[in-house]
């Protein structure tokens, strides 16, 4: 199952556990991926002789981590290859105090600090590039936290299963047999969700401010490119994100990144964060910012949680996330039914019909790609013309179960209380509104700013965006913006990092300006 080039990774990445792990396998006889797994399991523990695999008789198909035979909380009812695979190997690697994706000592502290005693289980599909995120980070709470247990579950392998639950996307996380969540999420957003659930114990928390010169709000293409300049210039600097990345994570394909013909998001992200860790820049990931506040000429920047940093110069780089229809129904349906990634969640509506709300070059491509399992995608666009490229729109006008409707408003997502039904539309034209029955809307109408945290300091304009001048100054002194969350026209990445490289070297400039 596993070639050569890959045990020798394995071999690589197992070479310096310190403590003996058990795959314990419980699985039926008749089980269809019996085989699989206990191949998968065998060839994975033949890499490290910490590492073994046990197996006895069970009724279904799964298996727990044991560490020095004790149980780390972590299961899997599935077989993880595919995107999962990586899920397994970390699983591992974090029980044994390794791996980049372990939080900082503030964040597990909070993780340490969650109250009661919690189950949480993680239905995913090995073809989604979200569900490994959201299954790591789950897993690394498990470990630094005993009163968690986690288990994934591949819900291809326990189809009964997510049928009863109508489960229609993933990653869709239960806790303690409650929703918790759906759809991708960083480790710090899965936090906050348990905390605002079931409480966290102050006095395991401490915190105290924290100084830089530099603070950078986001982690994407402009907030790397800030932060790289800006510690090039021997300033303190700290990111302060989310997730390293940011909206550039999820993008499959990036061919005009000018010098790199073909590249992928997670690629990219991943070079960024290579990138940033050449220099003495402070990555604060998981971190929300909630509020930033005046103190004199400080900017202090305060995230959930509690933790507060201050720096005299503050770049916001925090992108832009996915807009929303906010129209009746849409929220409700969310995971069942409605969804906002096609490659994720596609495989749900295999053979059915859905709608594609968006004309734009992501409305297009998940029309595009939608086309090849579903039995009819309808796209509603609001404009009376598409906005995607030509060359997407010739393609999509070349598949027979692609239609398209222009001057379209959607007004409600419809539903019968488990899933969703249909759509009520509205000919913008003739005023005329009509309902199409269908199984899933696919979201896909663009990006809106990510400023909702600064907007009580800087100016923005109806769509959010911060304004700034040519420089990269906000109106305020000392604060600076850069990339997708600006009034810059053309989001693109190579545009974002172009403008974070211009903030830092602004601030830089004023820093040297206000001493001189």
């Amino acid at each position: 199952m596993l070639d050569s080039a890959l045990k020798e990774q394995v071999q690589d990445l197992f070479a310096g556990l310190k403590t003996n792990y058990v795959f314990d396998v419980s699985v039926s006889p008749q089980h269809e991926s019996r085989g699989e797994l206990l191949d998968l399991l065998e060839e994975v523990a033949a890499c490290s002789d910490k590492v073994s695999c046990r197996v006895k008789e069970g009724k279904n198909l799964e298996f727990s981590l044991l560490k020095n035979e004790v149980n780390t909380g972590i299961s899997f009812r599935g077989v993880p290859t595919g995107h999962e695979f990586t899920s397994l190997l970390l699983a591992v690697l974090n029980s044994d105090g390794i791996g980049k994706n372990i939080p900082d000592e503030s964040i597990c502290q909070r993780v340490k600090a969650l109250k009661g005693n919690i189950h949480l289980t993680t239905y995913i599909s090995l073809t989604c590039t979200n569900c490994p995120d959201v299954v790591q980070a789950l897993n690394v709470m498990t470990i630094l936290n005993r009163n968690i247990r986690h288990e994934m579950v591949d819900g291809a392998v326990n189809q009964s299963e997510v049928d009863a639950l109508k489960i229609q996307a993933v990653p869709t996380v239960f806790a303690n047999g409650q929703l918790l969540h759906v759809g991708k999420a960083g480790f710090g957003e899965l936090l906050d969700e348990l905390v605002l659930r079931y409480g966290i114990d102050n006095e395991k928390t401490t915190h105290s401010v924290r100084n830089y010169d530099v603070i950078v709000a986001g982690c994407g293409p402009a907030g790397s490119a800030a932060a790289i300049y800006a510690a090039r210039k021997g300033l303190r600097v700290a990111i302060i994100t989310e997730r390293t990345g940011g909206q550039v994570k999820e993008t499959v394909g990036i061919e005009n990144l000018i010098s790199i013909p073909h590249t992928t998001g997670a690629t990219l992200a991943s070079n960024l964060q290579l990138h940033i860790q050449q220099y003495e820049i402070d990555l604060l990931e998981h971190r929300h910012i909630e509020k930033v506040e005046m103190n004199g000429t400080e900017k202090v920047v305060s995230v959930t949680g509690g933790e507060k940093f201050s720096a005299p110069a503050l770049i916001i780089a925090t992108g832009a996330s996915w807009r929303k229809l906010n129209v009746p129904g849409e929220a409700e349906y969310i995971g069942r039914g409605v969804a906002f990634c096609p490659h994720c969640d596609g495989p749900f509506y295999k053979g059915k019909h859905v709608a594609v709300v968006g004309g734009g070059n992501s409305g297009i491509e998940a029309a595009i790609d939608l086309s090849g399992i579903c039995s009819k995608v309808t796209v509603l666009e609001f404009l009376d013309e598409l906005k995607a490229d030509r060359v997407l729109q010739e393609k999509a006008q070349q598949q027979p179960n692609i239609e398209i409707f222009l001057a379209s408003q959607t007004l409600e997502i419809i539903g019968n209380g488990d899933q969703v039904t249909g759509v009520r539309l509205k000919n913008r034209q003739t005023n005329e509104e009509r309902i199409i029955t269908l199984d899933g809307v696919f979201v896909q109408i663009g990006l809106t700013a990510n400023s909702s945290a600064f907007q009580e300091l800087v100016q923005t304009n109806r769509a959010g965006e911060i304004e700034i001048d040519t420089h990269g100054r906000t109106p305020q002194p000392g604060i600076y913006a850069a990339g997708d969350v600006t009034t810059v026209p053309y989001k693109q990445i190579i545009i974002a990092m172009g403008e974070g490289a211009k903030a830092a070297l602004t601030a830089f400039e004023d820093r040297m300006r206000a001493k001189s």
